[in-house]
């Protein structure tokens, strides 16, 4: 195990993405955001089935950091229940490892 998380957020406007994408790398809370084009949702929320777009962001960062930058986020989303899972990364290319680890606060080596 690497001790590295993706972290898969769904949010509501391509602005919503960049707002909170621009704060958690600029607070070296993940190393990196991928913001994917729009996607159709299709959930229940409230007894009813709602289908919407939202925006993707992949978020890359140490499990040590899980729930502070959870927290960030909620503090930033506009949804009352926002989409924030996280997946763990078993294996990876270990230079792109060691550049995570030192772009997110207070690096490791591996």
């Amino acid at each position: 195990m690497t001790g590295m998380l993706f972290v898969y957020v769904t949010v509501g406007s391509d602005a919503g993405a960049h707002r909170i994408a621009n704060a958690v790398i600029g607070e070296r809370l993940a190393a990196c955001a991928n913001i994917l084009p729009p996607v159709t949702s299709v959930y229940h929320w409230q007894g009813k089935v709602e289908q919407g777009s939202e925006h993707v962001l992949i978020l890359k960062t140490r499990a040590a950091l899980f729930e502070r930058l959870e927290r960030r986020i909620k503090d930033m989303h506009s949804y009352e229940c926002p989409c924030i899972v996280a997946l763990p990364i078993s294996a990876g290319h270990p230079p792109f490892l060691r550049w995570l680890a030192a772009e997110t606060e207070a690096g490791q080596e591996f």
